[in-house]
């Protein structure tokens, strides 16, 4: 007999968390990915792209996925599947960089590109299947609790993954460290997702008959976005709280302006920016069930670190503004996914999760105008107020969801 808020499925969902973040660290967004991508190319609108790779090819797949997720009454074996796919696109990335490197620099990073944008397209299908997991197994105060606890989990896992590529950037030459990373944190990968398909999953009671091709589908789909207002609303919010992306990327690359970074300070800042996430989930948003105060509060943490970032020029100040990206992007993680959640009817919650998704993951190409930006103007100051701006934005819309209910 399945059990809601089963310890044990709470346990294998937070250990799959610690392994696929101290395997995907090293490749984190706003660290090392840009540096990385940097020693095979000069361009800030490659850094731009490259960031924008690493989590954008999911949009073009999520609503396809809820198309056939609908009538799915168990999610788990597709889920396997994906597994296997983002597996095996991250390994290739450092078996590319390994074996061509520098001796074919734009075939090293077209395949790099390649890996990333596997990673990332599948991982569409997996959001929708993580979500319906998460609804089915928790109720909403504990999954609350579980969702921080994974934050937790997988911040503890940055850290020791900071520390591990602190001392590989520091003692290897590229661009073999960064095959080093790849490779290992492969391995590690494979450990999360191995744990985390034994959970036990209930069947789901409703389900929708899916509709005879997708373009009725899609039809169908706008048809509920239009009716819904709230989802509206909350989709436009969510959507600017992506805005951060616009700067992120771009801080590291400002910083190495500054002053040199070594591969301990890198390292440091990815330590830092995951001590931020245990912070914010063990003192902060395990205690808050209300998501959309959480979705406020996180706007708020990080228009601070971009006005911190204005002001930047040392590494103790560049250390609080990776601090707070930590505790605000763990805000938004934990109350975009909770907030599609608790609107959607349980038959609509494949369909409400893929539009939700679809929409503000546009934001995820952010860093590609930010990258255009900062190659025109060659300012930083410029996409630092543009971030403050939009965030502000989100900010007052975020007041207004307890409202639109």
């Amino acid at each position: 007999m399945f059990i809601i808020d089963s310890s044990a499925n709470n346990i294998k969902n937070v250990i799959h968390a610690f392994f696929l973040s101290l395997a995907i660290t090293i490749a984190e967004p706003s660290t090392i990915l840009p540096l990385m991508v940097h020693h095979f190319s000069e361009s800030v609108i490659m850094v731009g792209i490259f960031a924008s790779l690493l989590r954008g090819g999911a949009i073009m797949i999520q609503l396809y996925a809820a198309f056939h997720a609908q009538a799915y009454k168990k999610v788990m074996p597709y889920l396997g599947k994906v597994f296997f796919f983002r597996w095996i696109s991250w390994f290739s990335i450092g078996v590319s960089i390994f074996f061509i490197g520098d001796n074919n620099k734009s075939l090293t990073l077209f395949l790099i590109g390649l890996g990333l944008f596997f990673f990332s397209f599948t991982a569409g299908f997996g959001a929708i299947y993580f979500k319906e997991l998460q609804a089915k197994l928790f109720s909403k105060k504990y999954r609350g609790k579980t969702m921080a606890n994974r934050q937790i989990a997988g911040s503890i896992a940055s850290i020791i993954s900071g520390g591990i590529a602190g001392y590989v950037l520091n003692n290897y030459e590229a661009p073999l460290n960064y095959a080093y990373l790849f490779m290992v944190s492969s391995a590690l990968m494979v450990i999360g997702f191995g744990i985390f398909v034994t959970i036990e999953e209930p069947e789901k009671e409703h389900v929708l008959v899916k509709e005879k091709n997708f373009k009725l589908f899609i039809t169908n789909a706008i048809a509920l976005l239009k009716k819904d207002k709230r989802l509206q609303r909350q989709i436009l919010t969510i959507f600017l709280s992506f805005s951060y992306f616009l700067s992120m990327p771009f801080v590291i690359l400002n910083a190495h302006s500054s002053f040199t970074l070594t591969g301990w300070m890198l390292g440091g800042f990815i330590t830092v920016q995951m001590l931020g996430s245990i912070i914010g989930s063990t003192f902060l948003w395990r205690r808050i069930h209300d998501y959309e105060k959480m979705l406020s509060l996180s706007f708020i943490f990080m228009i601070l670190a971009f006005v911190i970032a204005l002001f930047a020029n040392d590494v103790y100040t560049y250390a609080c503004i990776f601090l707070l990206f930590g505790i605000a992007l763990d805000g938004f993680n934990i109350s975009g996914m909770n907030l599609v959640i608790e609107i959607a009817p349980e038959e609509k919650r494949p369909i409400y999760t893929a539009l939700q998704t679809n929409i503000t993951s546009i934001g995820l190409f952010f860093p590609v105008l930010g990258g255009v930006i900062l190659k025109i103007v060659g300012n930083y100051t410029l996409i630092y107020l543009l971030s403050i701006g939009l965030l502000m934005l989100g900010l007052y819309f975020s007041k207004g969801l307890k409202k639109s209910i």
